[in-house]
C-alpha cells in the first residue's frame, strides 16, 4: 500500500500526511510541483520529526511519477483516485495490499487526463450539502480503511513501550 499526493497546494495538509505514512509504516509518494516551497515552516510544523521515520519519495511531475508506477508495479497494482467525482464509496470498495491511494490537490483534484488513469475511483460519503472534506482528513479516512482491508496496520507489539504525551 502507498499513498501519493498530487501537486499539493497547502504545506500543513502534506506535513500531516509525512507523519501519518511514518506512522503506518506506508510509503508516500509526492508529486511535484508543490504549491509552496519545501522548506515551509508549516510543513515542517506539521510533520515534525516523522519525516526520518517514513519512506516520501518526491516525484518532480506526473510523468515521473507515472514512469516510476509503471517501472516498478507489482502485478495486480492498481491506481485508486479519491475523487467527489464517483459514486463509489470507499467502504464498499475491495482494497489491495499492492494499491496506491492517490489523493489531488486541494484547490482542484487532478486533471481529467490523470482521473481516466486511474483503476478505479473512491468517494466519501456525506451529506448534502457538503461536497468536500479536508485533503489530509479524507485521504486518512481512506488509507485507514485500506490497511484495515488489507491487514497493513503495523503488528509491533506495543505492550511495555512508552506511549508520548
Amino acid at each position: 500500500m502507498r499513498l501519493a499526493i498530487y501537486e499539493p497546494d497547502i504545506p500543513p495538509n502534506t506535513g500531516t500526511l509525512i507523519r501519518l505514512c511514518a506512522c503506518l509504516d506506508v510509503p508516500l509518494d509526492i508529486i511535484e510541483p508543490c504549491g509552496f516551497p519545501w522548506s515551509d515552516k508549516d510543513l515542517k510544523r506539521a510533520a515534525m520529526d516523522y519525516g526520518v521515520l517514513g519512506e516520501v519519495i518526491r516525484h518532480t511531475s506526473w510523468d515521473a511519477f507515472w514512469d516510476a508506477f509503471q517501472t516498478a508495479r507489482p502485478a495486480g497494482a492498481r491506481l485508486i483516485l479519491m475523487t467527489t467525482k464517483t459514486q463509489t464509496s470507499f467502504v464498499d470498495f475491495e482494497f489491495s495490499q499492492d494499491d496506491i491511494l492517490l489523493v489531488g490537490r486541494e484547490t482542484s483534484g487532478v486533471p481529467p487526463e490523470i482521473h481516466d488513469l486511474a483503476d478505479a475511483c473512491v468517494t466519501i460519503p456525506m451529506r448534502p450539502p457538503a461536497r468536500s472534506l479536508n485533503m489530509a482528513v479524507a485521504a486518512s479516512m481512506v488509507l485507514s480503511e485500506a490497511l484495515r482491508q488489507t491487514g497493513g496496520f503495523p503488528t509491533e507489539d506495543r505492550k511495555g513501550k512508552e506511549e508520548p504525551a
